[in-house]
């Protein structure tokens, strides 16, 4: 593939990776590769987020450098951190030779004895990473602050090394559950996309071309049912990852057709949260009707 993809090689390197894509997500994707822009992608957890950073990576046979953001995240644990342990190791070695103080402690501080966090990975990776800074919204805004900035310049000052730039710029993927508001600061800062929870007829291509050996009407059952289910007030409404979960786990027990007591056994693989599971064992016989036009269903 050549340095600056076009829209079609784009959507050809998403299919050949097994991505079921859309238009916009292609455009998407395409833009922030010839612009060289972070791209923010927003959605509910398990819509195929994350996920658009590992097609990205493999199709452009370059690493995934991974950074989980969590509450607390801070800038050492995302850039670099010192060595101690081996530090202090060196130092205990070191204790019998003749080399001054600053001569010691410029060799303690040299990059063998640093921690390389996700983001200094990035700017010192040997060609351009994916980077992937995955749920930024569950860092502070102080870390997103610290973040903007390094987006910005591309390098990294370490007071005992100096400044290290980056030689290959990675390309960027945000990713956020909608846990709390982003900054204006980085929203203008990135390419926007959204994901919702896919169309029938995108969940099913998805279910046939990840689950091959899942029967076809089961699909059918499959998708229709989770359609209805995220149609009921639910704390944790399920992703297309859940769906994915449900349609391998029935597959491997060779089911060809749901049935409600199919259903309530394995309704921990679609449903994570115990007043969910109680509200759709209520509503099973309301859903199956409401998808009665499936053959086999109910």
């Amino acid at each position: 593939m050549t340095q600056n993809p076009t829209l079609e090689e784009v959507r050809s390197m998403l299919s050949h990776q097994g991505y079921i894509t859309e238009p916009g997500i292609v455009m998407s994707v395409f833009l922030a590769m010839e612009l060289k822009k972070p791209l923010l992608i927003e959605g509910p957890a398990g819509v195929g987020k994350t996920e658009i950073a590992k097609v990205m990576a493999s199709a452009k046979n370059t690493d995934l450098i991974r950074l989980q953001c969590y509450e607390g995240l801070d800038a050492a644990q995302s850039l670099y951190e010192w060595n101690y342990q081996r530090q202090l190791l060196h130092l205990k070695l070191d204790e019998g030779s003749q080399r001054s103080l600053e001569e010691k402690e410029k060799d303690i501080f040299s990059e063998r004895f640093l921690l390389k966090r996700p983001l200094l990975q990035a700017i010192t990776h040997h060609q351009a990473p994916v980077l992937l800074i995955d749920e930024v919204d569950r860092a502070d805004e102080e870390f997103e602050s610290f973040l903007l900035e390094v987006l910005s310049d591309w390098q990294i000052s370490i007071p005992e090394i100096g400044t290290i730039k980056a030689t290959h710029i990675p390309q960027v993927i945000i990713t956020s559950n909608r846990v709390r508001e982003l900054s204006e600061a980085l929203r203008r800062r990135c390419l926007y996309l959204y994901i919702s929870y896919p169309e029938f007829e995108k969940e099913l291509r998805i279910v046939l071309s990840k689950v091959p050996n899942i029967d076809k009407e089961l699909a059918l059952q499959i998708c229709t049912f989770m359609a209805e289910v995220r149609q009921l007030r639910l704390e944790k409404t399920p992703g297309i990852a859940e769906t994915l979960d449900w349609a391998t786990a029935l597959a491997g027990l060779h089911i060809d057709a749901l049935d409600k007591e199919i259903v309530e056994q394995t309704l921990g693989i679609v449903l994570k949260d115990w007043q969910d599971i109680r509200q759709a064992q209520d509503s099973l016989s309301e859903l199956f009707e409401r998808v009665g036009a499936i053959s086999r269903l109910g």
